[in-house]
């Protein structure tokens, strides 16, 4: 299914914030609406998560990914919702992943269009998936990535739960850059 403008920068943003945060790490892949074929010989059984992060595979590219080949599933997913996804986020593909053992889901509806609130969390406990509570400042924390997720007006920021630092979004890293050339 086709994303709005906003959608497709929201998981741009934060497969590129994902990408860099792991960067050098050998058995991280992060990617984003790949094809998942999680049972092997029926092809017709398959999911596309808008954002994963899988541990214990190598990184790098792959055309599809294959569970059983790949002996896991992603650790972590988040669909960027919208009002004509929202609701198969939240049935079918929230009861997949949790049938496939996915730790923790995340949605986040950029134009707040769904019943509040536009981020939500949750993590897998005895094979159902219990509500992530939000801190006092709105935001999620992902325990699998180490971060906390927070709504920024429309954008999704992640933040570095040990040291409170935001990963940067792309015009952010240029300015950041920009700034250090003017001062060389």
């Amino acid at each position: 299914m086709g994303e709005t403008g906003l959608h497709g920068r929201e998981i741009r943003e934060t497969v590129l914030s994902l990408e860099s945060r792991y960067r050098g790490a050998p058995d991280i892949l992060v990617g984003g609406n790949q094809i998942f074929y999680p049972v092997e010989g029926d092809p017709r059984i398959s999911f596309v998560p808008d954002v994963y992060v899988v541990f214990g595979v190598p990184s790098g590219h792959r055309r599809i990914y294959k569970v059983w080949e790949e002996g896991t599933v992603p650790s972590f997913v988040l669909e960027i919702t919208s009002d004509s996804t929202r609701w198969y986020d939240l049935g079918k593909k929230r009861d997949l992943y949790a049938r496939l053992g996915i730790e923790e889901l995340f949605l986040f509806d950029p134009l707040n269009e769904g019943p509040a609130p536009p981020l939500r969390g949750y993590r897998l406990a005895r094979g159902a998936y219990e509500p992530i509570e939000p801190g006092p400042d709105g935001s999620l924390e992902s325990r699998t990535l180490g971060l906390r997720l927070r709504r920024e007006d429309n954008r999704l920021r992640l933040i570095d739960a040990a040291s409170g630092e935001p990963l940067l979004w792309s015009e952010e890293k240029e300015e950041e850059l920009a700034r250090l050339r003017r001062e060389l």
